[in-house]
Formats: C-alpha cells, structure tokens, sequence
C-alpha cells in the first residue's frame, strides 16, 4: 500500500501500455507510492522481447524524466511525450492519451475493479488481466 500526493491515490496504481486500438499489451500493478517515471521502467522492462516491432510509445507528461528515456534505450524504443498545450485552457482531449484514458473506463466496468478491493498487488493484477482477455473475446466477438 501506498499513496500518490500527486493524483491522490491510495492504495495501487496500474501502468498499461496499450496498443493504438486500447488493448492492453503489458501492465503492471504496484503501490501507489512508486512515480510514474519510475513505473516506466517496469513496464518497458523486456517488453522488446515480447513484441519486437514495437518502435514508438507515445507518453504523457509525468513520463517525461531521465528514468523513462534510460529504459525506452535499454529497450531500444522511441519514446514521444504527448504534451498539452500552453494557451488551452480547461479540459482538452490530448492526442493519443485518450487511448490509455478509455481502456482504464473499460477496466471500470468490472466491479472489482472500480475500486481498489483487493488486498494483494497479484490479485489485482489478475483481474485486469481477466479483463484484458474479456476486451480482447468482446473485439474478436464482434468481427
């Protein structure tokens, strides 16, 4: 267990990296006390193994720190921070990080994980991986 000042968040934070469709191609669950730029880290961590045409993650903000460049070089990847906009005031869509955006909704339709329930990082793991398998089933359901 952990918390995050910053996001305010006790407990957990999961850190997916999706594809360009929101399916989720590798995710991490640890405490919420770990920042994101060093969460990065983790979930870069062997992924060219697992997918070796992977060339370019795109970013938000809070990724953008020596940590995450180290590890997208360890994995040989290009990474591309998603800024926003001085002048924008208010809410604004960003490009490509409403991707991440809306597979974290989907991860809400499950019950258990609309909340922080679980009391052990690898059960809460599990269940996304469970709804990982059960977006992927629905998008193959549909063709």
């Amino acid at each position: 267990m952990g918390y995050d000042a910053a996001k305010k968040i006790k407990g957990r934070k999961i850190h997916p990296l999706v594809d360009t469709e929101g399916l989720p191609l590798r995710v991490i669950v640890h405490s919420a006390a770990i920042q994101d730029r060093n969460g990065a880290g983790l979930v870069l961590d062997k992924i060219r193994e697992r997918f070796p045409g992977l060339e370019l993650v795109w970013a938000d903000g809070g990724y953008n720190a020596h940590q995450v460049k180290t590890a997208a070089d360890n994995a040989a990847l290009r990474v591309e921070i998603v800024k926003r906009s001085d002048d924008v005031k208010g809410f604004v869509v960003l490009p490509r990080r409403w991707v991440v955006e809306r597979t974290f909704s989907w991860f809400g339709r499950n019950r258990r994980l609309a909340k922080d329930y679980e009391n052990l990082a690898q059960t809460l793991a599990a269940f996304v991986a469970l709804a990982s398998i059960q977006l992927g089933i629905r998008r193959l359901a549909r063709r």
